[in-house]
């Protein structure tokens, strides 16, 4: 198990990539963008995995007025 801060909540989680993580709490990934420890993470390299402590931010683009 690992613990790390997801949008301020500590989550506990078996290991996983960061795109795992997305598509398991968001659903798709379109729109997404995705910070670790305070840097975005480039889309390619979502494949890296979350590790205990990391401070994960993934914000969502929404569309209105």
């Amino acid at each position: 198990m690992i613990t790390f801060h997801f949008n301020g909540e500590a989550v506990k989680t078996q290991p996983q990539s960061i795109e795992q993580f997305v598509h398991e709490r968001i659903g798709s990934d379109e729109g997404v963008a995705v910070a670790v420890d305070g840097a975005v993470v480039p889309r390619s390299q979502w494949g890296r995995e979350i590790e205990s402590g990391n401070v994960l931010d993934v914000l969502t683009a929404v569309q209105g007025g």
